[in-house]
């Protein structure tokens, strides 16, 4: 089974990256762009065909560890 988690800064926190991002298109002309924001990916490969069971893990994995509870959300996804 393989799962794509997503983990993205939470509302209200800065996202420097994403502002960098921001004014260096503006620099290069790209004047459209009104923000960026950084979304971080990770795909995991589990052992397992338990659908419940692998969403399960991967919450905890998330906040254990991938995501900090303070500052970052995250998005599970099952991806095949």
């Amino acid at each position: 089974m393989i799962a794509r988690v997503e983990i993205s800064l939470k509302k209200g926190i800065a996202d420097p990256e994403g502002k960098n991002i921001t004014k260096s298109l503006h620099l290069l002309h790209f004047d459209e762009v009104v923000s960026a924001r950084v979304i971080k990916t990770i795909e995991i490969e589990m052992n397992t065909d338990d659908r419940e069971k692998a969403l399960e893990r991967l919450d905890e994995m998330c906040r254990r560890l991938l995501a900090n509870p303070v500052i970052n959300d995250y998005k599970i996804e099952i991806v095949g």
